[in-house]
This record gives structure tokens, C-alpha cells and sequence, in this order.
């Protein structure tokens, strides 16, 4: 499939008027064709006008139509082929097997919501009865459903250029809940948002749905995404990126004269806890599971593991001597561009430049476009004394807080901004303090994991991938698993309606055969 540097509005293909870019190939910092012209504010009304056009019929859609869709996009994306693998390797620098396995997740997370949207629990559909003879007060015939947010803007990710981008997690999620989306596009792979787009636009004629369901915007700068949140038409944001970035777009949102939701996952350490019992038990076997976590995807995952927290002896010095001699043969490996890469190697070197920090280890050298893992200790004083301490690099980068006991270390936690996630490393010996620290964990992170780290996120109806903020921007809400459809979802109640003016998901017969709460009672189907 070709690469046209092509803006995707409604059911058109279309170069864009503004400043032209081009993607860099990661690994050498060569630029890649085609140009990518941005796109208008022009370009900006029409897709909202559209979008909005299409909201009310596509909303209305039964489940079983979205369902569907949400497959043909699925398929259209295999049908790609090895275009889409290899046009996404030169623009991210990521392995093969990285973009496979990232593809095949993407898939994955479209029939997650293909499921979802046949299960139909979702909708929440709840009907009490009216009760006319109800004393002293007759009761109404209420029923509620909930219903899609309107039309929602998503930005496209450095790190995952499929699974969190044109078709990611946000995507897939709006458009299971009725939302039609307009996507933002990265600029760091924007031949991979155009393939992916070209494969959602085939899947919206397909299947018969109106045109401004989707559509996919290039611009190098910050207008069109800036125009995005504030339109007026937009009703919710999906983003995944760094903390300056969300908390921008929530400033924009925050602002209009109807204030919306911006889902942002921004900022994440992800605290490591390695127990006393496990550290004796196995903690040269740690060092190394550690050092494999840190390093995987060059560390540009937002769940790498960037801080672990011990108290000193024979169980800890085994496991920095485990983890300092992995990092040092562990290639030095290419970044996602060269803006990131800069990000990295200055935050590595104001660590290193730390009066109160010890390097410990580092990585082999590598070229221009490559970072190298690094690992750094320090103790818990100083890094609560030293805000900049608790900054996350995003890359392969980690610092080791030594805590004299576990006291400090709950110190310490309390001290840490919102997580994604925290990682226990226990035995049973251990268990005793893990049931002390376990409510303070739930204050501060959406995930707590045992005897792994962060870096594997599974799609499944159980998963949260959010957590306080700046975590999240809303840590009530996940962008991964089953539970992301409701943060573009809301409820509306519908009182004494006659049966002829119900939605169909609220008819007495049912006609959908959703799963309904009659009385508090949950009737399947």
C-alpha cells in the first residue's frame, strides 16, 4: 500500500495546505518521503462538521453493527501486510517483533471491544418499573442507558505507534461507544497513521456507516491539535504522551465555555519494592529480570520500572551486582527520535551530575540515535529532600533509593506523585509488611503487581492502565482493557416515556438482547 502523505476527512484523501514534514528514519535520521503537508483549520471544520453530522445515526448504530466494524477494521490492518511492519520499523526504529507483536495487539484490542459491545453489560441498562399504586407516592417507570459522549479527539503516540495511536486502545474504545474520532496524528510516524487511517476509512464505507465516523490529520505543529480540543464540537480527548503535553490540552479543555474531559496517560516511575524475604531468597535473579524490564523497547515504555526501593545487605548488594552487570552488556538501543533521545541523555546526565546521586552502571556507547541504560542509588533522604530526583526519564534509566528500613521506605511512598504502577517482590515472610503498605499502594497507583514489573500490560476486561494523578489525568479511568469505553460513555435516565418512544435498548421487549438490572435485579438475556 502506498504512502501518499494524504489527510483522511469523511470519505476523502487529501493533501494538506500547510507546512509540509516528513517522518525521520529512526536509525539514521534520514528523511523519509512522502511530505506530509499539514492540515488547515479548514480541513479542522470540516472534519468536526462532519463528525458531528454522523454522531447522532452512528450512536444509534446497534451493537452488533459496531461490532462488526470494529472487526473489518481488524482485518483491513492485517490486510496490510508487510507494508505496515516495515514502514513503521524505519520510522520508530523499533524491532520486527516489537511491530508484529504490536499489530497483533491492536487486533486484539478491536475484538476486545467487538466482544464488548455483543456482551452488552456496558450500556448499563437498568429499568425499574413503575409502581402506581406504591404508597404514599406512586412510583414512575424509570429505565437508563448509557450513551455515547459525541465526537472525540485522539492523539497519536511516540512510543506505540499501532496499539496507542490511529487504531489504539482510544480509538477502538470511542468508537465502541458511539463516538466518531478524529485523530491527531504523531508527526514521528505519519506514514504509519496513514496506513492504519486508510484501513479505518475503507472500514467506515464498508460497512455503511456515515462518512464523519473518522478522520486523520497531519500537522507538525501544535495548531491543529490545539484546534482539535478546543472545537466546540469535540465532546472528550483521548492522549498518551508527557506530562507537559496533557496537561496543555486539559488547560485548552479546562477553558471552553463547556469544559470536557481529556483523558491524558502522562507520567509514571513506576516504584519497584523489593522486600527483605525475596531479596535474600532471590535477588541476583531479580537484578537481572530488573535490567531485562529497563532495557526492553530502549526503556520507552511508560511502565518501565524507574525506581526501586530496598533496605541495604547481602540480598540487595546481590541484586545491583546482578542488574549493573546486565546493564553494561546490554546494547545501547535506537530511540524514537532524535527529540526524545536528547530528552533522555540530558536527563541522565543532570542525574549523573547529582550531588547526591551514584552512578552505578552504564551501557555500551551506540551511535547518535541510540541511548544508553543507565542505573543510579542514592538514599531515601536525599530523594526526599531533592524534588528533581523524582522526575521520570523516559528512556532506560532507573534510580536505586536505599532505605534504611521499611519505615523509610513508607516514607518514601508517601512522598511519590500518582503511579501507573508499583511492583512487589516478595516471599512469605514478607507478607506481614506488603498487608501494611497494600492501602497506601491503592492511594498511589492504578496497578500492584507481585514478583514481575509494569512493563507487560495485558489487554483484558481486568486491567487498569491509569492511576492518580499525573499518572492519569482522571485516575478513575483506564485506557487499557474492557473498562476504557466508559470514559466515553455517560448515563441518561428516561422517566414515563411511552414504550413507542424508547430507544431500542430500553424497549419492554428487549428487541437488542441486552443484559438488564430490572428492579436491582440483573436479568441476562
Amino acid at each position: 500500500m502506498t504512502v501518499r502523505g494524504e489527510n483522511l476527512i469523511g470519505a476523502q484523501a487529501q493533501r494538506g495546505t500547510q507546512a509540509a514534514f516528513r517522518a525521520v528514519e529512526a536509525a539514521t535520521g534520514q528523511a523519509l518521503e512522502p511530505e506530509f503537508p499539514g492540515a488547515s483549520l479548514q480541513d479542522l471544520d470540516r472534519a468536526c462538521a462532519l463528525a458531528e453530522a454522523a454522531f447522532d445515526s452512528y450512536r444509534e448504530t446497534d451493537p452488533e453493527t459496531r461490532a462488526a466494524f470494529l472487526e473489518t477494521i481488524a482485518a483491513n490492518i492485517l490486510d496490510i501486510g508487510d507494508d505496515l511492519v516495515t514502514r513503521c520499523m524505519q520510522e520508530t526504529g523499533l524491532p520486527r517483533p516489537r511491530i508484529e507483536g504490536e499489530r497483533g495487539r491492536t487486533v486484539g484490542q478491536l475484538r476486545l471491544f467487538a466482544g464488548v459491545l455483543r456482551e452488552g453489560s456496558a450500556f448499563e441498562i437498568r429499568i425499574d418499573p413503575a409502581l402506581p399504586d406504591r404508597k404514599p407516592l406512586p412510583r414512575p417507570d424509570l429505565r437508563l442507558r448509557k450513551v455515547a459522549l459525541g465526537p472525540v479527539a485522539v492523539f497519536g503516540a511516540s512510543n506505540f505507534p499501532l496499539a496507542f495511536s490511529v487504531a489504539g486502545g482510544d480509538t477502538a474504545s470511542a468508537l465502541a461507544a458511539g463516538c466518531p474520532v478524529i485523530v491527531k496524528a504523531h508527526p514521528a510516524h505519519p506514514g504509519t497513521s496513514e496506513l492504519v487511517g486508510r484501513a479505518i476509512q475503507k472500514a467506515v464505507a464498508a460497512s455503511g456507516l456515515p462518512e464523519g465516523v473518522f478522520a486523520l490529520l497531519f500537522d507538525a505543529g501544535q495548531a491543529i491539535g490545539q484546534g482539535l480540543v478546543a472545537d466546540p464540537r469535540i465532546a472528550a480527548v483521548g492522549f498518551t504522551g508527557s506530562r507537559r503535553g496533557g496537561t496543555a490540552l486539559m488547560e485548552i479543555a479546562a477553558k471552553r465555555p463547556r469544559p470536557i474531559p481529556v483523558y491524558a496517560e502522562m507520567s509514571s516511575i513506576n516504584p519497584v519494592l523489593l522486600f527483605p524475604g525475596a531479596l535474600a531468597a532471590r535477588g541476583e535473579a531479580i537484578g537481572r529480570a530488573f535490567a531485562a524490564s529497563l532495557t526492553l523497547g530502549a526503556g520507552q515504555f511508560c511502565t518501565n520500572p524507574g525506581l526501586i526501593l530496598a533496605v541495604p545487605g547481602p540480598g540487595l548488594d546481590a541484586f545491583l551486582a546482578s542488574a549493573t552487570a546486565a546493564l553494561r552488556e546490554t546494547p545501547a538501543a535506537t530511540m524514537l527520535t532524535p527529540g526524545i533521545h536528547k530528552a533522555y541523555c540530558d536527563g541522565v546526565a543532570r542525574l549523573a551530575g547529582h550531588a547526591a546521586v551514584t552512578r552505578l552502571a552504564e551501557g555500551p556507547e551506540g551511535t547518535a540515535t541510540q541511548g544508553r541504560a543507565a542505573l543510579f542509588a542514592t538514599d531515601s533522604s536525599a530523594f526526599l529532600a531533592e524534588p528533581e530526583l523524582q522526575e521520570e526519564m523516559f528512556g532506560a534509566a532507573a534510580l536505586v533509593v536505599r532505605c534504611p528500613d521499611l519505615a523509610a521506605m513508607r516514607k518514601v511512598l508517601e512522598h511519590l506523585e500518582g503511579q501507573l504502577t508499583a511492583s512487589l517482590h516478595i516471599t512469605p515472610e514478607d507478607h506481614a509488611a506488603v498487608r501494611d503498605l497494600l492501602p497506601l499502594l491503592e492511594r498511589r497507583v492504578g496497578r500492584i503487581l507481585v514478583d514481575g514489573f509494569g512493563t507487560g500490560v495485558e489487554v483484558a476486561h481486568a486491567m487498569v492502565h491509569g492511576g492518580p494523578y499525573p499518572a492519569t489525568s482522571d485516575g478513575r479511568t483506564t485506557s487499557v482493557g474492557s473498562l476504557a469505553i466508559d470514559r466515553f460513555l455517560r448515563p441518561v435516565s428516561y422517566q414515563d416515556l411511552p414504550d413507542a418512544l424508547l430507544p431500542a435498548a430500553l424497549k419492554q421487549a428487549n428487541p437488542l438482547g441486552l443484559p438488564r438490572r430490572i428492579d436491582g435485579v440483573l436479568e441476562r438475556r
